[in-house]
C-alpha cells in the first residue's frame, strides 16, 4: 500500500516506521518547508495519506489532498467547526475521509466503556460527573479531542448534563473539564463521579505515542478502496 504523510513530526516518523514494518511504502512526505509536493505525481500515487499537523492547517491539508484524488486518515483535533465543510467536499470528489479525536485502539474501548458506564449513572443523580485531562506541553488544543468526545458521550446519555465547559463547572448541567499541560505525558483521561459517600473513577493512560500511529496506520489499511466518512466504529465495529 503507497502511504503519504502530511505532517512529519514525531507523530509523523512513528507512523513511517510502523507503517515500513507492516511492508507498505511512504511515497511522499510534506511538512511545512515542502507544501509544493501536494502537487506531484508521488503524492497523486498514494492510495490514503494519514494527516497529523495542527488545528490551523488542517482544513487546509485536507482540500489540498482531495483536490488531488487522495483519500485521507486524519487524527488532528481543535478544527471540527468545519466538519461539515470538509465532510461534503470528500463526498462531492468521490473520495474517503476517516476522521478520529484518537486513534489508540485502548481509548477507543474506553469511549464504549464511558457510555456504559454514563448509561448506568443516568439513574443515580446524587453522582456529579467531571473529567481531568493531561497531555504534553506541546499540545496546541484544550479540551483535548479525547475529552471533548468523551464528554459528549456523557452528554449523550446523562439527562441532568447538558453542556460541558473548560475549568470547573458553574452549575449542576456542567461537565467541568480540566485541562493540565506538563512535560512529555502521552495523554491521560480521567472520568470521575463523585457523591457524598464514595467516588467512582476510570481512567484511560497511553504509556506511549506508538498506540496512536499504530491505529493511524490500521485506518489507513481499512480506509484504501473505501468512498465516504469513515471513523473508528466503522473499522472496529462496536
Amino acid at each position: 500500500m503507497k502511504i503519504a504523510l502530511i505532517g512529519y513530526g514525531k507523530m509523523g516518523h512513528i507512523i513511517e516506521n510502523i507503517a515500513l514494518s507492516r511492508g507498505h511504502e511512504i511515497v511522499a512526505r510534506i511538512d511545512i518547508d515542502n507544501q509544493e509536493d501536494f502537487h506531484t505525481d508521488a503524492f497523486r500515487s498514494a492510495d490514503v495519506a494519514i494527516e497529523f499537523t495542527a488545528p490551523s492547517v488542517a482544513v487546509e491539508n485536507y482540500k489540498k489532498a482531495f483536490a488531488e484524488g487522495v483519500s485521507v486518515v486524519s487524527g488532528t483535533t481543535g478544527w471540527t467547526d468545519k466538519m461539515p465543510e470538509v465532510q461534503a467536499l470528500c463526498k462531492e470528489k468521490g473520495l474517503a475521509f476517516f476522521w478520529t479525536s484518537n486513534f489508540s485502539l485502548g481509548v477507543n474501548i474506553f469511549f464504549a466503556l464511558n457510555k456504559y458506564l454514563a448509561k448506568i449513572m443516568n439513574g443515580f443523580e446524587n453522582y456529579n460527573v467531571d473529567m481531568t485531562e493531561t497531555h504534553h506541553i506541546h499540545k496546541l488544543d484544550a479540551p483535548s479531542g479525547t475529552a471533548v468526545t468523551l464528554a459528549e458521550g456523557l452528554l449523550e446519555n446523562i439527562d441532568r448534563k447538558q453542556s460541558w465547559v473548560l475549568g470547573k463547572q458553574q452549575n449542576d448541567s456542567q461537565i467541568g473539564i480540566e485541562a493540565i499541560r506538563e512535560g512529555e505525558v502521552a495523554g491521560i483521561h480521567t472520568i470521575n463521579y463523585d457523591s457524598s459517600v464514595d467516588s467512582i473513577t476510570i481512567t484511560h493512560s497511553a504509556k506511549s505515542r506508538e498506540g496512536f500511529a499504530l491505529g493511524a496506520v490500521l485506518a489507513a489499511e481499512f480506509t484504501k478502496g473505501k468512498k465516504g466518512i469513515l471513523g473508528m466504529q466503522d473499522m472496529l465495529k462496536f
